[in-house]
């Protein structure tokens, strides 16, 4: 069965992870609700590191509850070499993805330094992208949903701890490139 991608980053210390949170075509709806109606009056968007712990706590155990499953890409670095280490983790996951079918792979926006996902695509789906079926885009987090769970996900297993193991059950593979 084809699935969906959504990727998100975070960075800690000298650890660069990116996950992509995979969910199944007939799942997306009811997700994408479930995570909307988590969001407090205001709020455009759940974004992990400016919750405070209680919310993160309750926002977490729901999460750990929903139809989907994550695989983590971590590569080490430091500031300078950031962005080798994500596009070495990106183009393992696309190369993964692959392997599972995806038809589509949404990324969390980072505007200008976009131009660098977009290179590693192209070169991890080949010559003739158009034989994979998948098709990929930016997004702004506002604007979908399902990156909020990889933002999550990513802020917990980066943090360890008490965080990493709330979060466990969702995380079904950890490469490191």
């Amino acid at each position: 069965m084809p699935v969906h991608g959504f990727i998100d980053e975070s960075v800690r210390d000298d650890h660069y992870l990116i996950c992509v949170t995979v969910v199944e075509p007939a799942k997306l709806v009811p997700t994408r609700k479930e995570l909307q109606h988590l969001l407090l009056p205001g709020e455009r968007e759940l974004h992990f590191r400016k919750e405070k712990p209680p919310r993160r706590r309750q926002l977490a155990d729901r999460m750990k509850a929903m139809p989907v499953c994550a695989r983590l890409y971590s590569a080490t670095c430091t500031r300078k070499t950031e962005e080798s280490a994500r596009q070495a983790c990106l183009f393992s996951a696309v190369t993964d993805l692959l392997g599972l079918r995806a038809h589509r792979l949404v990324l969390d926006t980072r505007d200008d330094r976009n131009a660098h996902d977009k290179q590693t695509l192209r070169r991890a789906l080949g010559n003739r992208p158009s034989a994979t079926e998948m098709t990929y885009e930016h997004l702004d987090s506002t604007a979908e949903p399902l990156l909020w769970l990889s933002d999550a996900i990513a802020w917990c297993h980066g943090a360890g701890g008490e965080w990493r193991r709330r979060i466990a059950p969702l995380v079904t593979t950890i490469i490191r490139p």
